[in-house]
């Protein structure tokens, strides 16, 4: 990585306050179009339109979807701004390149009775961490958080008498976040049970601020949660795709379909802009159909 790319990961970590998740695929899309350049035998002042075209012709053909090909000129656009600004580069090449149109893909989500069979099922479990997953799925239901969020709870966040939580989402911003009155329950429930003996398992108790921890004792991580989630559908036999995300969706989708205002639930999600909320519109109105087609006599196929 050269000089100009670290300062720009440093700038995007230090000052832009972006996570590490999303900073580790800038790096991922820079080092690819880096490659391609220097494969080429182009260098950075050599960059222009057509040189731009062909490599994300050469991404697509690789097998690329639209989506990641678009999130990689994004990101290249970024970068070649910050490069212009400092005057490392005279101008951005990336800024009038139109990027590819998505196909149109709206989030999954789980149906009502999805999620309760899961909590049901899951509460059927007698193994010592089964309190743990059952508090990690309420509370992912119940608030909308993304993974990184939920991991970095702290018992201190937790204000149980007024069933609400601190969330630091993205860019550091903070939100308060209420919650069900069942997650409380399943919150407290692995609060005073599970929790405790988990902390027993870390001698210097290094992550006793936090309050979801691994079987070892330790601060989870985003990818022990994908775990974590795995294992419920194992343990369950509920094979639904289970991710953090797919909670998320699922808390948006329902809370429109209850009523819930627009502009509340992008409050409740840490949205910077309400565009982002809208999705679930179209989720919903999709959702809605296929209701209304397996249930109206009329809208039901011949022989059905």
């Amino acid at each position: 990585m050269n000089k100009q790319t670290q300062e720009f990961i440093d700038h995007l970590r230090d000052e832009r306050l972006f996570s590490e998740r999303t900073i580790d695929s800038y790096r991922r899309d820079l080092e690819k179009f880096y490659r391609y350049l220097h494969r080429e035998g182009l260098g950075m002042d050599e960059v222009d339109s057509g040189v731009i075209r062909n490599f994300l012709t050469v991404e697509l053909q690789s097998g690329i979807s639209k989506r990641s090909c678009a999130r990689r000129l994004a990101s290249l656009r970024h970068h070649f701004e910050f490069m212009k600004n400092k005057k490392y580069v005279k101008s951005n090449p990336f800024a009038f390149i139109q990027t590819p149109k998505n196909d149109v893909r709206y989030p999954k989500t789980l149906f009502l009775e999805q999620v309760e069979n899961l909590i049901l099922e899951n509460a059927k479990r007698k193994d010592f961490l089964a309190p743990r997953d059952t508090a990690i799925i309420e509370l992912l239901y119940a608030s909308g958080m993304r993974a990184e969020e939920l991991i970095n709870v702290k018992l201190s966040d937790i204000d149980f008498r007024m069933r609400a939580i601190r969330v630091l989402g993205k860019g550091k911003k903070e939100r308060i976040v209420p919650f069900s009155l069942k997650a409380k329950e399943a919150l407290e429930t692995y609060r005073d049970s599970t929790r405790e003996k988990l902390l027993s398992k870390d001698d210097l108790l290094q992550d006793i601020r936090f309050f979801f921890l691994s079987a070892r004792g330790r601060r989870l991580t985003t990818r022990g949660l994908e775990f974590i989630l795995s294992e419920c559908e194992k343990k369950t036999g509920l094979f639904l795709g289970l991710h953090p995300h797919l909670f998320r969706h699922s808390f948006a989708t329902h809370l429109l379909e209850g009523g819930a205002d627009l502009r509340v639930i992008q409050e409740l999600l840490g949205h910077e802009s309400l565009n982002t909320t809208q999705v679930y519109t179209h989720v919903s109105q999709e959702a809605m159909k296929n209701q209304y087609l397996f249930a109206h006599p009329r809208a039901k196929k011949k022989g059905k």
